[in-house]
């Protein structure tokens, strides 16, 4: 396979950050070594050795995790891990054991510090004790169980990224209940499509939230669902926009405000339904943007472990810490951050929009909280580097450890303006996973450096290889992101999913018995990773697979470009045209920029020489937006299928987009390619 199209950051030597003695020897990764030496008489020499270790004696190293953390098991386990005879799908961890997600949470409560921090657009920093939590999270478990709410029941919620939520999934789990949320921004018909399939029992809804100085009242489109969610017993109002805010009144209402199940007197203190390791923690859905969203049910154990292994060991999270991931409640990180209290951390939220009323108010807050560890989106950092922000220098983000990046690949002059605009002593932990396995495939180690552009690890217990178009694994070369080993997270089943096919079908149909992923990755040799976009969004040039990451970043380089998008769109004849997407940045007298022959020009100069001639578009059209997922990801496929002919309403559920409406420029495109363009 060609090497010319490869990025030249691979080849740099030098890193942007090491771990010094002090930090490697304070690390959780590095207590983790010392104990598999004491404990269990291994000796790694370096965080590859283990990882070898740990994907190839996968009973030892997982029943290690379990030991390690010291869980928690109301009733012991039979076998660490029992493999089906063929595949992955089926293969039963820890059977036969008992346990509790929020008992693993609440093991950290203390006085010395508290359990969350919470800041929104329109609220101060506040904070809520581990005593003022778990009395909440009682009463409103207590108001479950009241409500005939079972282990294995379904409990829901539409709630922005606030205190109120964290309580009434801790109380859910602590029931033995499964919990399921949308964040307020879906439209009705997506938390349909999510919902109604899982028949929830208890709904908890707001009456609105407020983003970017707007305040959006949903009272009457949350009301609507109980009359389209039948199972549904109670909904719980939370006032959020107005205090004195009263529920819909009605023969049929099964409303309750928040205030009134927080005085809900509980029978005992606070407990914990054990139940089997394999038992649903929550249904997470994906992204829903080409067709109904697959509802992933992930177990209560596997996500334990995962969760526990993930911060402490991969993100280095420590009792004290604290811990912040811009995220809303229907995003895997949401869920993902919930885990910093496993470990410790005090957990802060925050709820509105990152860019307003600048994009120095997320940064602001980690400074006024003290975060320990902020993450967020890629597409965040990157529109921080195109604003020019920059407070490298200056001391006011002096408790700051690490910052992750997720949501899509972070390319180098990211990496490069944390490290020059942000803080030079910082850890960056560029991770990549998804709502699959709640978790990241490749992410962080505190005992390896970062460079530019590159993941730093495949994580522990995470078997992924890079496949070849002939099946095999290959280094430094783009290929097929593949796991080959099952790891305790991936999902239990897809819910009302007969037979696992649409399990089956998302992510082994391409390789039997083989988790495809979907990205297209490349190993280094010094074995860490770089992915350059979605499989099924590459490109395909003269027969060489190109990632998106790849154009994004040379296109996004020019100064005159703010955003892009690229796809590969198959002709008549065996033939390929490449159409890239730009949105201009105005101009200095406030009018629209038109993309002139100069730009276009230096677009493709930039794709020229930072890549090689197969990058260079074939087309170039300027466009008012890119299209982006509620969650920030670039609308690759859908545009593409809308270009090559396909109805839009087919492959793209605007409830599920932040701007639906940018997909209007390519419909319109649409009808002037028809002609030359073949759908398959």
């Amino acid at each position: 396979m060609a090497s010319e199209h490869f990025p030249t950051h691979a080849e740099r030597k030098e890193p942007l950050w090491k771990p010094d003695r002090r930090f490697i020897d304070s690390s959780q990764m590095k207590r983790y070594l010392d104990w598999l030496f004491v404990k269990k008489g291994l000796y790694f020499r370096d965080y590859h050795d283990l990882w070898d270790w740990s994907t190839t004696d996968l009973e030892d190293f997982w029943l290690s995790i379990w030991q390690f953390f010291n869980v928690i098991c109301h009733k012991d386990y039979q076998e660490v891990i029992e493999k089906p005879a063929s595949g992955q799908i089926g293969t039963r961890w820890f059977t036969g054991s008992t346990l509790n997600y929020a008992e693993h949470i609440f093991r950290n409560k203390t006085n010395e510090r508290p359990a969350l921090l919470y800041q929104s657009e329109r609220n101060p920093l506040t904070s809520m004790s581990w005593s003022e939590l778990e009395q909440q999270v009682n009463a409103v478990a207590e108001f479950l169980r009241k409500n005939d709410v079972q282990p294995g029941d379904r409990v829901v919620s539409v709630l922005p990224n606030i205190p109120e939520a964290v309580v009434a999934f801790l109380a859910t789990n602590s029931v033995g209940a499964i919990w399921s949320s949308c964040s307020p921004d879906f439209g009705t018909a997506s938390i349909v499509d999510r919902f109604r399939p899982i028949e929830p029992k208890v709904l908890f809804v707001v009456d609105g939230y407020v983003y970017g100085g707007k305040e959006i009242d949903k009272t009457d489109a949350l009301n609507d669902l109980q009359g389209v969610l039948p199972t549904v017993k109670k909904v719980v109002w939370i006032p959020y926009l107005n205090p004195s805010f009263e529920p819909p009144a009605g023969p049929r209402s099964k409303a309750v405000l928040w205030n009134t199940v927080l005085e809900t007197e509980p029978n005992a203190p606070l407990s914990f339904e054990p139940v089997p390791f394999e038992h649903p923690l929550w249904i997470l859905f994906s992204s829903g943007t080409t067709g109904k969203p697959k509802a992933i049910t992930h177990s209560v154990g596997g996500c334990l472990l995962e969760h526990l292994k993930a911060l402490a060991l991969h993100q280095d999270v420590q009792p004290g810490d604290r811990y912040f991931w811009y995220s809303t409640t229907g995003w895997m990180m949401w869920n993902y951050s919930l885990a910093s209290l496993l470990v410790g951390s005090t957990l802060v939220l925050y709820d509105g929009s990152a860019i307003h009323p600048n994009l120095d108010v997320l940064w602001n807050l980690t400074e006024r909280a003290k975060v320990n560890h902020f993450g967020t989106g890629a597409a965040y950092l990157l529109a921080c580097m195109r604003a020019g922000l920059s407070f490298a220098g200056s001391s006011r983000l002096p408790h700051l450890k690490t910052i992750g990046s997720t949501g899509s690949p972070l390319p180098p002059e990211g990496f490069r303006w944390v490290y020059e605009s942000v803080k030079k002593n910082v850890w960056l932990v560029s991770l990549s996973g998804g709502t699959d396995v709640c978790s990241g495939f490749v992410g962080g180690s505190p005992l390896l450096p970062v460079y530019e552009g590159e993941i730093q690890c495949r994580m522990l217990g995470c078997k992924l290889e890079s496949f070849d178009e002939n099946s095999k694994p290959v280094r430094n070369e783009l290929g097929e992101m593949v796991i080959l080993e099952p790891m305790p997270s991936m999902p239990v089943y897809f819910w009302n999913d007969p037979d696992n096919q649409r399990y089956k079908a998302s992510y082994f149909e391409q390789y039997e018995g083989i988790w495809r992923h979907g990205d297209w990755i490349k190993i280094t040799d010094r074995k860490t990773v770089i992915i350059y976009g979605r499989s099924d969004a590459t490109l395909n040039r003269d027969g060489v697979r190109i990632g998106t990451s790849e154009i994004y970043s040379a296109v996004e380089s020019v100064p005159a470009v703010a955003d892009s998008l690229v796809v590969c769109l198959e002709l008549h004849g065996g033939r390929y045209l490449m159409p890239l997407f730009v949105v201009l940045k105005d101009t200095q007298n406030r009018q629209t920029a038109e993309l002139d022959e100069a730009t276009a020009q230096q677009i493709r100069q930039a794709l020229r020489t930072q890549y090689s001639p197969r990058h260079v578009p074939d087309i170039i059209y300027q466009v008012p937006e890119i299209p982006y997922t509620i969650s920030g990801k670039k609308v690759e496929m859908p545009v593409k299928k809308i270009l090559m002919g396909l109805s839009p309403e087919r492959v793209a559920n605007p409830d599920t987009l932040r701007n639906p409406s940018a997909l209007d420029t390519y419909i319109q495109l649409a009808d002037t390619m028809k002609s030359d363009l073949l759908v398959k």
